[in-house]
């Protein structure tokens, strides 16, 4: 009877430990070990030597439990049928004892543990990190086996990681368990899309671009636009193709009021920075951030301007939001510079409609009246403007 009990108690305990040691190391993050390092640096070393290849303390942990089952049933077996064999159960001692023992295991060494490890995997994580190392050492020739074997099997190619998708699934969930909140969950899934995106994603295109000709005084300026909408303006030499710089509307104030309104745009120029249409985002951000510009303007294969990307443009795909300068009037220019695009078109009697490759939104010219590139560069921008009023 006790052989029996000890066979049945063995069997189930080292069983309860492998199914608990499994589910902790299962449900163990990257982040989780990250924040461990600075309370509990060693557990988190070995909690990433672990992770790093999963494999090796699956092995241990499986081989144990196998062991522990195998020996476990055959005992529990043989001393039942020792024990009871000659007594009233006679030759179904041995059937009972199996049955029995089945559903031990089946509640106390998968079902309880592995509900505790899948719980408590915070508390107990640096725990079983320590125990599993010991247990690695220990089976290590099953260990190695197993290793070989895996490696036959998957062709020697590593698991793959997660990808954007699912990361970006996980933001969602963590929404709905009310985890992270909704404007954290899309910052998050932005970020993964950004790649994905390239300047001529969020460019204002160049035919609703608002520029201004550098020849042009601050005097001529201001006579010529009821308000300067942006507080960085773009500036061009005799047509916008040929963008120089830009100025900032501030200085343009100060020397306004410092009576200096006879002042060319061009003495104000400061530098643009060129970036080509398919620059990734991330490169793009990288770029404006450590040249500190905040205005590029966007290229194509042929060297020609195709439209303007500021860092706001940047920040607001990131963030989902509208980025509004301190001195901006108008809070969506992507939009503001097509109205105004539009509105000149009409009263030059251009007539707009759209294409049908574009989007509805997006306003083409018709082919009836098309206008050549110095035309059209005038008809977009307000350097000329007056020779209207």
């Amino acid at each position: 009877m006790f052989l029996l009990l000890t066979y049945l108690v063995a069997a189930i305990g080292f069983s309860f430990y492998c199914s608990v040691a499994e589910a902790v190391l299962l449900s163990i993050t990257p982040s989780f070990i990250a924040t461990l390092r600075d309370s509990n640096a060693k557990a988190a070393d070995r909690l990433k030597r672990l992770k790093a290849n999963v494999d090796r303390p699956l092995a241990a942990i499986l081989s144990l439990n196998t062991i522990a089952h195998t020996i476990g049933a055959a005992g529990v077996g043989a001393q039942a049928a020792v024990v009871y064999g000659q007594g009233r159960y006679g030759e179904h001692a041995v059937g009972i004892a199996s049955a029995v023992m089945t559903l031990l295991i089946l509640v106390f060494s998968e079902i309880i543990p592995k509900t505790i490890g899948a719980l408590h995997w915070r508390r107990l994580g640096p725990t079983i990190a320590m125990t599993v190392e010991w247990l690695i050492w220990l089976l290590y020739p099953l260990v190695w086996l197993s290793e070989i074997l895996t490696k036959l099997l998957s062709g020697g190619h590593p698991s793959h990681a997660l990808t954007r998708d699912e990361l970006s699934a996980m933001a969602e969930i963590g929404v709905q368990q009310g985890v992270l909140e909704d404007h954290e969950s899309r910052v998050f899934r932005s970020l993964m899309k950004m790649p994905e995106l390239s300047a001529s994603d969020i460019m204002t295109p160049r035919v609703v671009i608002i520029a201004y000709n550098d020849d042009l005084t601050i005097e001529e300026l201001f006579a010529s636009t009821d308000d300067l909408p942006v507080s960085r303006i773009p500036i061009y030499h005799q047509k916008l193709d040929d963008l120089t710089g830009f100025v900032l509307k501030n200085d343009l104030l100060l020397a306004r009021a410092n009576g200096e309104s006879q002042r060319k745009l061009s003495e104000f120029s400061r530098p643009l920075k060129t970036v080509h249409a398919t620059t990734p985002l991330p490169h793009l951000l990288e770029q404006l951030l450590e040249g500190r510009f905040h205005l590029a303007m966007v290229s194509d294969q042929y060297g020609s301007i195709v439209g303007l990307v500021t860092l706001e443009d940047l920040v607001e795909t990131l963030l989902g939001l509208e980025i509004v300068d301190e001195s901006d009037a108008q809070v969506d220019m992507q939009s503001y510079a097509r109205k105004r695009w539009e509105e000149r078109a009409t009263r030059r009697g251009i007539r707009i409609m759209p294409s049908p490759d574009a989007e509805p939104s997006e306003p083409t010219q018709s082919h009836s009246s098309p206008p050549d590139d110095s035309n059209a560069s005038e008809s977009i921008t307000q350097g000329n403007e007056k020779n209207e009023s």
